[in-house]
């Protein structure tokens, strides 16, 4: 009787990964970065394990093309930063905001403020 209301239907098992979204790849990024705030060259080098990851998850089509490309011009700034541009990063809101551009490569702050 597959008609009674109550009947418990099966649901079909799907096996689909979960992919990733740009504010998680940049949350996971930005608590990254956050925890290692007082020791930015172990920030650099968990960073650097991280675009692994990116670069895998790129192969696999789980990361786009343009957020691989965002990604990687964060990195670079935080990969170069030291200690105290490293905090200066963190601290940029708009820098962790999805289609952030990039700038001059400083951290300022200050971009898009024009």
């Amino acid at each position: 009787m597959g008609w009674w209301p109550f009947k418990r239907q099966k649901k079909p098992l799907i096996d689909d990964p979960h992919i990733k979204g740009t504010r998680v790849w940049l949350t996971d990024l930005r608590e990254l970065c956050e925890l290692y705030f007082d020791n930015h060259v172990e920030g650099q080098r968990r960073i650097a394990e991280m675009q692994i990851e990116w670069k895998d998850a790129s192969a696999e089509g789980e990361v786009e093309k343009e957020l691989l490309e965002g990604l990687e011009r964060r990195a670079f700034r935080l990969m170069r930063a030291n200690a105290e541009d490293w905090l200066t990063w963190l601290d940029n809101e708009e820098f962790w905001q999805p289609g952030w551009r990039g700038d001059d490569g400083e951290p300022s702050g200050q971009s898009g403020m024009n």
